[in-house]
């Protein structure tokens, strides 16, 4: 059933507008005031989650021209939920990992509200860009701790990377995310809105690369979370005009859609985990002997 945006956490209106390149284009001046009591709060912290407010000051500071820390920062003072917010874990439930650019970002809250009670939905620490950046960074955003899945894409970011690049970064990053032991599930990556002749160049950019995108999915046996066949009927609806970005709408129905993905994915690697019990079972009936022996 969807959510109802009545019920998803408040999302900072300053991020209603992204930057589409590594080059931020400047982000928001920083504030004396929120400076001096972000880094108040951040002294009360435990050393771990200090330590992760420390990364993201880095990560958040020194990618996209610094466009997403201040209003991190803002939004941390104004008791905003950011899809940057530390994530205690349920050691009852899987822990999973976000992985992507701005739109990603976009959905990771819808995700978490959806997934509230069956799932600890982690992301990586920054606007993840393009493939270039995965190479990079994956070592980064993975962590030391233990993924059962991750869902990942990488496209926007990588319209102007020659094809066979493309191709042999991702190659990269699938097989070092298959290391993890991780189940994966691949994004595909959204519409672009077409209103000019470099519009049209990007998007015809796109579809080369989710054609090379879903090659090396099937090879690998990777789930695919197909986002762009579930927007395109009703982009209109859910994205920002003359943007890759979308409104809140279209991130609560991303959220909803990875939602369900992961919730399918969870719900194979539970039957996975049943079936040899069944199977063994089935296959090897007790004999009498052996029920005659069988402690009480």
């Amino acid at each position: 059933m969807p959510l109802s945006l009545s019920f998803m956490p408040s999302r900072s209106p300053a991020l209603n507008v992204e930057p589409v390149s590594a080059d931020g284009g400047g982000g928001y001046p920083s504030d004396p005031q929120v400076e001096e009591s972000y880094a108040a709060w951040v002294a009360t912290l435990s050393p771990e989650r200090r330590a992760w407010e420390e990364l993201l000051q880095e990560r958040l500071g020194s990618t996209f021209d610094g466009y997403y820390l201040p209003i991190y920062k803002r939004d941390r003072v104004q008791g905003i939920p950011t899809a940057w917010d530390w994530v205690v874990d349920d050691p009852d439930l899987p822990r999973g990992l976000l992985i992507g650019d701005s739109i990603s970002r976009g959905y990771t809250l819808p995700v978490r509200t959806y997934l509230a009670g069956k799932a600890n939905v982690h992301r990586a620490p920054e606007n993840c860009g393009s493939t270039l950046s995965g190479v990079r960074n994956l070592d980064l955003w993975l962590g030391n701790g233990r993924w059962d899945f991750i869902h990942f894409n990488f496209g926007l970011h990588d319209s102007q990377t020659p094809t066979l690049e493309y191709e042999r970064r991702l190659r990269e990053i699938v097989e070092r995310l298959k290391a993890t032991g991780a189940k994966l599930i691949w994004a595909t990556t959204t519409p672009r809105s077409v209103h000019s002749r470099e519009d049209a160049e990007l998007a015809w950019a796109d579809v080369r690369l989710r054609v090379v995108a879903a090659r090396i999915m099937k090879e690998n046996e990777i789930e695919v979370n197909d986002l762009f066949a579930a927007v395109w009927p009703v982009r209109s609806e859910l994205q920002n005009a003359r943007d890759v970005h979308f409104n809140d709408r279209g991130y609560e129905f991303l959220g909803r859609k990875v939602a369900e993905s992961i919730e399918g994915v969870l719900a194979a690697m539970r039957s996975d985990r049943e079936s040899p019990s069944r199977e063994w079972a089935s296959a090897a009936p007790e004999s009498k002997s052996a029920r005659g022996k069988r402690a009480p």
